[in-house]
């Protein structure tokens, strides 16, 4: 099913085929955007035991996205949704207008992608990788025959060896920061290796002094990335920092008030601000303070599989991008003989 145009008519028409004769009809408008809405709402009758049914194969770009995000929502995080699909959606509607999903073609995607890969390779492989998940999920719900995207090949993208601190040089870094919260969320960050937005809606409840643990809940307002709940053992340099003596369950570990928590991007900038006045290295970002603990823990010879349950993840070909420490490990071990 498609729109046309020809001579006999001024007006787009839409063109289907049923029991393979094929059928035309006028959406009334000389307006491309106009036909394309008549067209995402048409729907073409199909007789099944002579009962006559209505079927609608075509979708907006827009309506299919709001959908698509809508169903996601239930099964990923926040964070995934707002920083990937959301994104992906967004600069590819973008990039070819809001469009039946049925008309995107492979050359639509190969030009999307290639414009993407001259700014941001990282961002070209993030929004294919989304894309063809959502196509493939349109597939399933009968909104696609196949999806265009499988027949594009995935940019490639220079994989960069994660960077990471040692603790003297987390040391450096907090005697650049002036603000006591921060040198706690900074600290808190390298000896557990959560993620910021774990760390800032952590809350009392969370903390289990019996057992000396850190319990990563989900609820309501927030969602690990995994949507699973996992634990981390409190290490002594943070247990004055994590266990609040007079606080409620529902207080938040790090925040301006009880109820009230920080803001991502301005713990995020604070932390660049100190390590630029410690004068190291600037490709160092607050999250290296996760990969600081997931490289740190692995060069002191624990297994893989450990460290891929303490940062949640949940493919250990994840965790495998540190496992290039292990081989250096041995590396020097062997070099000791």
């Amino acid at each position: 099913m498609f729109l046309s145009r020809s001579q006999k008519s001024p007006f787009y028409q839409i063109i289907y085929e049923v029991e393979g004769k094929r059928t035309t009809v006028s959406t009334k408008t000389t307006d491309l955007n106009e036909a394309r809405k008549f067209l995402a709402s048409f729907s073409i009758p199909v007789k099944i035991n002579n009962v006559v049914y209505e079927a609608n194969n075509s979708i907006l770009l827009e309506d299919f996205k709001n959908e698509y995000v809508g169903f996601t929502k239930l099964s990923k995080s926040k964070y995934y949704v707002t920083r990937s699909i959301e994104p992906a959606f967004k600069f590819f509607i973008q990039h070819c207008g809001n469009i039946l999903l049925s008309e995107v073609t492979t050359r639509h995607i190969d030009n999307f992608i290639m414009s993407t890969y001259q700014r941001t390779q990282s961002g070209a492989a993030l929004y294919y990788r989304t894309l063809k998940a959502a196509f493939s999920k349109a597939v399933v719900w009968n909104l696609l025959q196949d999806n265009p995207f499988k027949k594009i090949k995935a940019p490639k993208v220079n994989k960069s060896v994660p960077q990471f601190i040692i603790e003297d040089q987390l040391n450096l870094i907090l005697e650049k920061t002036d603000r006591q919260f921060l040198k706690d969320i900074f600290t808190t960050a390298f000896f557990t290796g959560m993620r910021l937005g774990e760390l800032l809606n952590m809350r009392s409840s969370w903390i289990d002094t019996q057992q000396n643990i850190i319990t990563l809940k989900n609820s309501v307002n927030f969602t690990t990335k995994s949507k699973k709940e996992r634990i981390i053992p409190i290490h002594p340099r943070i247990a004055s920092i994590v266990i609040k003596t007079n606080s409620n369950a529902d207080d938040f570990i790090f925040n301006r008030k009880s109820d009230i928590k920080f803001n991502e991007d301005f713990v995020s900038k604070q932390f660049k601000k100190s390590l630029r006045a410690a004068k190291l290295n600037d490709d160092i970002h607050f999250h290296s303070l996760r990969h600081s603990f997931a490289s740190n823990l692995v060069q002191r010879g624990v297994n893989l599989y450990v460290v891929k349950e303490l940062l949640g993840h949940e493919d250990i070909k994840t965790t495998q991008i540190y496992s290039h420490l292990t081989q250096s490990s041995l590396s020097n071990a062997v070099c000791l003989l």
